[in-house]
């Protein structure tokens, strides 16, 4: 079933729009998102299979690319293709990430780098690229960033995942000052925590424990942090650019702790 628009009134239509880790929960409905405002769009995913299959539930033609984040050869050749197939994008969603457990006393140096390559080098390289031949051809797109509240609230278990989207907020100003001049604007989003990722598989109890804590009680939908996602990227934001717009459920102002004591608002 084609999933609605989530912002009711934006036209996409014609706009060339890449979408990383496009397989995964917030990829796929980033896509489906775009999809349904009449862009055009390329999945880069590294599983070949479920990036094919995504492809044919939407309801325009799509480019594909198996992508390895950690590769920087893998994505020269992303480039590549866009400036092949596009000349240009007009929008880059720099989604993919990933968010493994364990103590900072537990990561070897190779776990840091696989963190830190596909969570910052990899938006860094491809906005670069991308960017670059925006200003080539003289687009004046937009970046979008996927961030998170734990760039703002450490996490144990998780210190490189929130220090790497600390990071990431910084760089997303870093293009922003830098492509302004291009007409290239440059934001993040925190979308709020939905399970399911299969980069990094989450138990049961993790998922239960994290929704009851959010403060407004529930997991992210489809259409909540889309919705934000079009927003900057449609020229309703044309004045916003170096921005982070939290869409958690308030999860980064702060959390419920579920245990506590209950005590009566009135």
């Amino acid at each position: 079933m084609t999933k609605p628009n989530p912002l009711p009134g934006s036209d996409f239509t014609g706009k060339k729009v890449i979408v990383t880790g496009a397989a995964g929960v917030f990829g796929r409905w980033i896509c489906e998102a775009f999809d349904a405002a009449g862009a055009t769009l390329l999945l880069s995913d590294r599983d070949e299979a479920a990036t094919a299959e995504l492809a044919t539930t939407l309801s325009r033609p799509a480019l594909t690319h198996r992508t390895e984040l950690t590769d920087a050869g893998s994505i020269d050749d992303l480039v590549a293709t866009v400036g092949r197939e596009w000349g240009a994008a007009d929008i880059l969603v720099n989604n993919a990430a990933v968010y493994p457990s364990g103590f900072l006393l537990d990561v070897d140096a190779a776990e840091w780098d696989r963190i830190f390559d596909i969570n910052l080098r990899a938006p860094f390289l491809l906005t670069r690229g991308i960017a670059t031949q925006m200003v080539r051809q003289q687009v004046r797109g937009n970046i979008v960033m996927i961030s998170s509240g734990a760039s703002r609230k450490m996490r144990t278990t998780a210190a490189p995942y929130s220090i790497s989207k600390s990071a990431l907020d910084r760089l997303t100003k870093g293009f922003a000052v830098e492509l302004a001049e291009y007409g290239i604007r440059c934001n993040a989003v925190e979308p709020g925590f939905a399970a399911g990722s299969k980069a990094s598989p989450l138990s049961e109890a993790h998922v239960k424990a994290t929704t009851a804590a959010i403060p407004l009680g529930r997991a992210s939908r489809y259409e909540d942090a889309t919705a934000s996602i079009l927003f900057l990227a449609s020229d309703l934001a044309s004045y916003v650019t170096g921005a982070t717009l939290s869409v958690d459920g308030g999860n980064s102002a702060g959390t419920i702790l579920v245990h506590q004591d209950k005590k009566k608002a009135l």
